[in-house]
């Protein structure tokens, strides 16, 4: 199979990220939410998340206002919310009644989750990286809510049951099934080496 050079350099080609609606509020308690599709995990010692915000976006404001914010992990089957509240902007409306979604209070930080995410975290802005267009932010996860739903019989975290969304440029994409563990090779062939 060939490979063939692209005519210029693209993060267009990066595989897709989780959807997080980011969630916010301003100096006079409205709150507000942004579709993020760039987001990722960055330590899980102390446990970070990064997301990526236009400069120009309101959200970035207020989030550096509060310094914090909320990561809420929507459904697939919540694509025409998670499409309103990135269509539209927080300035002049309230996006949590607009789109149908309930303020969740936070216990740690000002900025409130979304109820009908079945995974909201409650992140504390720790770090800003200004990236041309955008900025990376980075927050502390210093609580997480899980619904009930997605748990297991243990009471553990259980992705076949959480139906993700995924942003793969201008499109939309949820996923299948899972395919195999980390590092599956190493245990087949017991060959014990580290990366």
């Amino acid at each position: 199979m060939a490979k063939l050079q692209r005519s210029s350099p693209s993060s267009r080609y990066f595989y897709p990220w989780p959807v997080v609606l980011v969630s916010c509020v301003d100096e006079k308690g409205k709150p507000n939410i942004i579709t993020i599709g760039a987001s990722s995990i960055c330590s899980s010692n102390p446990p970070t998340v990064g997301i990526a915000v236009g400069t120009m976006q309101y959200s970035l404001t207020l989030i550096n206002q509060t310094c914090d914010f909320g990561v809420n992990l929507p459904r697939a089957d919540q694509v025409r919310q998670v499409d309103f509240c990135g269509s539209k902007s927080g300035r002049n409306m309230n996006k949590f009644e607009a789109a149908g979604f309930t303020v969740q209070r936070s216990l740690l930080i000002r900025s409130p989750l979304i109820e009908e995410c079945p995974v909201s975290m409650e992140c504390k802005l720790i770090e800003t990286v200004h990236l041309g267009n955008h900025d990376w932010l980075i927050g502390e996860i210093v609580a997480v809510y899980c619904d009930e739903s997605i748990l297991d019989e243990a009471g553990n975290f259980d992705p076949s049951k959480c139906n993700p969304l995924f942003a793969f440029w201008s499109e939309y994409w949820s996923i299948g099934a899972k395919l195999a563990d980390w590092h599956f090779m190493r245990r087949e062939s017991c060959l014990g080496d580290q990366a």
